[in-house]
């Protein structure tokens, strides 16, 4: 019973010395040393975004005339596809990885559809006509 009582009083002994709390007032006695933690390592640089998307196989955002022609191309399929346009840009340099696989129109139907908007098959066609043309021509 006596070890039991000793285990309590130095477990609760040593949370108050790592919490730094004391039931005393005595202000004469220093305080526990609040040294800072050590400093983490630096962490590796993370690649950058234009890094990550060419180790993807993904090509940059397109710019100028051939985004303003992508965004319009869009826009005549269907307005809603445009309401976002970082995300239509995005959504179209995403759908590149997708142009060689199985069903590259699903594809386009599953990532343009918006809660505004359902992408049908034959909307999905040209969406991916669109991003052959302006943002992965290759």
């Amino acid at each position: 019973m006596r070890t039991h009582h000793a285990i309590t009083a130095l477990a609760a002994a040593g949370l108050l010395a790592l919490t730094g709390c004391s039931s005393s007032t005595d202000t004469s006695k220093p305080k526990a040393d609040a040294s800072p933690l050590p400093a983490a390592s630096p962490a590796a640089p993370s690649p950058s975004p234009s890094s990550a998307r060419k180790a993807a196989g993904l090509p940059e955002d397109p710019q100028g005339p051939a985004r303003a022609s992508y965004l319009t191309a869009l826009k005549a399929i269907h307005p809603s596809l445009v309401t976002d346009e970082k995300k239509a840009v995005d959504n179209g340099v995403n759908q590149c990885s997708s142009l060689t696989g199985k069903n590259p129109d699903a594809s386009a139907q599953q990532r343009f559809t918006t809660s505004q908007h359902e992408v049908t098959q034959p909307e999905a066609i040209a969406i991916n006509a669109a991003v052959k043309t302006f943002i992965c021509p290759k």
